[in-house]
C-alpha cells in the first residue's frame, strides 16, 4: 500500500505546513529589541500565520521538483529551501516562549503548541549542522528515488528500479526470480546507512533543544495524551487486532508451502519467507490472490483485468489514429498515449465517487500539474502522494493541488488513488482554516480519509461502475470478497506498528548503529512474522529499502489509519441510513453521509482528535472493534480452515530488545 507524500522536514502529521524563507529576529520582544511594538500572542500567531502561508509555495515547489526531477541540482535547491524554513521555524518557536503564561485566545494557544511540534525533523540551531541535516535528507530521498539494481556486465548488462522489481513479486511465482528482485532492490539502501546514522544524531539534537528526550518521543507527543499513554494505546489496539492477524498468517502460511514446497514457504518456527508475500515489505498481500484465493471464480473481482482491457482499448485508439503504417516509433508514442489516458480514466473515476458525495470537482490546474505516469527522461520518486501546493482553497480561487504517482492499470494503483484524493480533499476541505490549523486532527486521520471510500468500493460498487460483472450472491463469494479486503487491510496491521518501534529504538539509543539491521528483522519477525531466507548482516541497511525512514515520515500514522478507517465507515453507513452487515454499506452518491463526512474534513487540526472523532463516531476512543465486526464472516472461516494446524511463529530470540517507548522530558 501506498501513501500520501509529506514535505521532507516539515511535516505536521499528514499535514503540509511550509515556513518562510525570510529569516526574522528570534529574540524576545522585549523593551528596545526593535523597532516594533510589542506584540500580544494572538497577533504574533496571525503574523507567522501569514507568512507561513505566503512562502508555502516555495519549499512545496522545492521538494516537487526533488521529487520530481532528482539531480544534484534539485536536491541542492530542496536542500537550501528546507534549511532556509527549519531556522524559520526554530526562530519562531524561541520566539514563543515569551508568550507563556500570557493570556491568549485558546486557537492561539493551540497554535503555539502545534508550532513545536511542527517538523518531523527537529533541526539543530547551529547553523553548520542544520545545513548538515538538510544535505542528508535530501540526498537520501533522492537515493531512494534514484535506486537501481543491475546485474551482468556490458551489453548483456541490465538494470531495474522499484517499480519493476515489484513488478517481479507482484506477477511472477519463480521462487529465485522473486528472491533476485527482492534482494536486488534491499541492496540499493546499503550506501545510505552511514547518512542516517549522522541523521539521527542531527535530529535527537534538534529534538532536545525543543525540550524532547528524543526524537521518537517528540513524535508521540503529537496526539493530544501523554505521549507514554499513546505507546501503551497503539500496544492496546495491536492486542485487539493481533487474532484475526494471525488466523490469516496460519492460512498464508499454508498456502506459500503448497504452492513452494514445504521447506521453502516458511522459514524457521513458522515465519513467512519474506519475498514470498508479493510486496516489497510484506505489507500488503493482495498480490498473492492467486494463491490464496479461497473459492475459484467466486464473485469473481478481476478489477486489474478490466483495467488491463480499458488499457488495450486505449492503444487500439492511439494506434488507429497514426495509421496502418505505423512504425516502431509511432506505437511507443501510442503506448505512451494510452498509459496516461488509462492513468487519467482511472483518477477521474476516483474523482466521481467523491464528487457524489458533494464534494467539488478537482480544479483544471490537478489535471495539469500532476504526474500520472513515470516520466521517460528522468528519475523521480514514483511513491504515491499528495500535494497542496499554495494553500489555495481558502479563498476559493486558483487551489493547486496535486498528486504524484507512477500509475500502472491494476487493482493496487486504483485503489490508491482513491487513496490519495482523500488527503487532497482534507486539504481543500480544512484550507478555510487558520495555515497552522490546515492538518489532519492527528496524523492517522489523514491516512484514513481515502481509505475509508475504498471500504465502500463494495462489489456492488464496482459493479456500478463498470468494472466488474454482476455478482453473484453466496457464502463463497462473501469469503472471497473479504478475504482480498483483508489481503489489503488485514496483513498491514503489525507492518503500521514496527517501523516506529524500530525508530523509536534508534532515537532512543536502545538500538545502536552496530545492530540497526538486526533489530529491524527481530521486529518484523515479532510483528509480522516474516523472515528473510538469507542471513541479512549490517553490512546491509533494510530499513532505508523502505521510502518513509529515509524519507522520515513517522509512521504509526497508517496504523492509526486502518483501525480509524473502519470507526469512519461505520459511522458514514449509519448516517447514510444503512442497514444490514457493515460489509456490504457503500455510502456512494449518498448526501448525508457525504455532509458528515465534509464536516469533519473542514475541522482539520484546530481541536483535539478526540472531540473531533467524536463528532464523527459519538466516541472520543479509536477502536478495533468495527475491523472485527466487518471481517466477522472471514474470521470465522479462517478458524474453520485452520482447525488442526500449527498457528503462530517463534521469533528469535531478541538480544537487547528495543524499549517500546522513551519518557518525553518537558513536552
Amino acid at each position: 500500500m501506498k501513501h500520501r507524500h509529506l514535505l521532507l522536514s516539515l511535516a505536521i502529521g499528514a499535514g503540509l505546513l511550509g515556513l518562510a524563507a525570510c529569516q526574522r529576529d528570534a529574540s524576545p520582544r522585549g523593551p528596545g529589541a526593535d523597532a516594533r511594538p510589542a506584540e500580544t500572542a494572538d497577533q504574533f500567531v496571525a503574523r507567522i500565520s501569514a507568512d507561513l502561508k505566503a512562502a508555502y509555495p516555495e519549499i512545496t515547489s522545492a521538494q516537487w521538483l526533488s521529487s520530481t526531477y532528482i539531480n544534484e541540482d534539485s536536491q541542492r535547491v530542496a536542500a537550501k529551501a528546507n534549511e532556509r524554513a527549519l531556522a524559520q521555524l526554530n526562530a519562531w518557536i524561541e520566539e514563543a516562549k515569551q508568550f507563556e503564561g500570557q493570556p491568549m485566545s485558546e486557537d492561539s494557544a493551540r497554535a503555539i503548541a502545534l508550532l513545536k511540534l511542527m517538523t518531523s525533523m527537529p533541526a539543530p540551531r547551529d547553523p553548520a549542522k542544520l545545513a548538515e541535516l538538510t544535505r542528508i535528507a535530501a540526498k537520501m530521498e533522492g537515493a531512494y528515488g534514484a535506486g537501481t539494481y543491475c546485474t551482468g556486465e556490458g551489453a548483456s548488462k541490465t538494470c531495474r528500479q522499484l517499480g519493476e522489481l515489484e513488478d517481479v513479486l507482484r506477477s511472477s511465482r519463480d521462487y529465485d526470480a522473486q528472491l533476485d528482485a527482492w534482494t536486488g532492490w534491499h541492496s540499493t539502501a546499503a550506501p545510505m546507512r552511514q547518512d542516517y546514522i549522522r541523521f539521527v544524531e542531527l535530529v535527537n539534537e534538534g529534538a532536545r533543544e525543543l525540550g524532547y528526550a528524543d526524537t521518537g518521543a517528540m513524535w508521540r507527543n503529537g496526539y493530544d495524551m501523554d505521549p507514554d499513554a499513546f505507546a501503551a494505546e497503539t500496544d492496546r489496539l495491536w492486542e485487539q487486532v493481533k487474532p484475526l492477524y494471525e488466523q490469516l498468517h496460519c492460512y498464508t502460511r499454508d498456502k506459500l508451502q503448497q504452492t513452494y514446497g514445504v521447506e521453502r514457504g516458511v522459514v524457521g518456527e513458522g515465519l513467512l519467507p519474506a519475498h514470498l508475500t508479493g510486496n516489497m515489505w510484506q505489507q500488503d498481500w493482495g498480490n498473492l490472490w492467486d494463491i490464496l484465493q479461497p473459492y475459484e471464480g467466486a464473485g469473481s473481482l478481476d478489477i486489474t483485468g478490466a483495467l488491463e482491457k480499458q488499457y488495450q482499448r486505449e492503444l487500439n485508439a492511439a494506434l488507429h489514429r497514426r495509421g496502418p503504417g505505423a512504425g516502431v516509433r509511432e506505437r511507443f508514442e501510442a503506448e505512451r498515449e494510452a498509459q496516461l489516458a488509462t492513468a487519467k480514466a482511472m483518477t477521474r473515476r476516483a474523482e466521481e465517487f467523491y464528487v457524489s458525495l458533494g464534494m467539488p470537482r478537482l480544479p483544471e490546474t490537478y489535471w495539469a500539474n500532476s504526474q500520472f505516469i513515470k516520466p521517460l527522461d528522468r528519475d523521480v520518486v514514483c511513491h504515491a502522494s499528495a500535494w497542496d501546493m499554495n494553500m489555495g482553497g481558502e479563498d476559493g480561487k486558483s487551489p493547486d493541488v496535486r498528486t504524484k504517482m507512477c500509475i500502472k492499470p491494476n487493482e493496487e494503483d486504483f485503489t490508491t488513488i482513491y487513496h490519495e484524493l482523500g488527503h487532497i480533499y482534507y486539504d481543500l476541505a480544512y484550507n478555510p482554516q487558520p495555515p497552522l490549523f490546515q492538518n489532519g486532527a492527528n496524523d492517522g486521520f489523514h491516512e484514513a480519509i481515502g481509505d475509508t471510500i475504498v471500504l465502500a468500493m463494495t462489489p456492488k460498487y464496482l459493479e456500478s461502475i463498470g468494472l466488474v460483472q454482476a455478482q453473484a450472491q453466496g457464502q463463497e463469494a462473501l469469503i472471497n470478497t473479504q478475504m482480498r479486503m483483508a489481503l489489503a487491510k488485514v496483513s498491514f496491521l503489525p507492518f503500521g506498528l514496527m517501523i516506529d518501534r524500530w525508530r523509536w529504538g534508534v532515537f532512543d539509543g536502545s538500538i545502536t548503529p552496530d545492530r540497526y539491521n538486526q533489530a529491524w528483522w527481530e521486529l518484523k519477525a515479532k510483528y509480522q512474522g516474516v523472515a528473510p531466507v538469507q542471513a541479512r548482516g549490517e553490512e546491509f541497511f533494510d530499513p532505508g529499502a523502505k521510502y518513509h525512514v529515509p524519507g522520515n515520515t513517522p509512521y504509526t500514522r497508517y496504523f492509526l489509519a486502518h483501525l480509524l478507517q473502519f470507526q469512519f465507515y461505520k459511522s458514514l453507513c449509519e448516517a447514510a441510513g444503512h442497514t444490514g452487515p457493515l460489509y456490504e454499506c457503500s455510502f456512494h452518491g449518498n448526501e448525508q453521509a457525504g455532509a458528515k463526512f465534509r464536516a469533519m474534513l473542514a475541522r482539520g487540526a484546530s481541536q483535539p482528535w478526540q472531540a473531533t472523532l467524536k463528532e464523527l463516531t459519538g466516541s472520543e476512543q479509536i477502536d478495533g472493534g468495527a475491523v472485527l465486526e466487518y471481517f466477522a464472516p472471514l474470521q470465522e472461516w479462517l478458524q474453520q480452515q485452520n482447525q488442526g494446524k500449527s498457528c503462530g511463529w517463534q521469533a528469535p530470540s531478541a538480544q537487547a530488545a528495543p524499549k517500546a517507548h522513551a519518557p518525553a522530558k518537558g513536552a
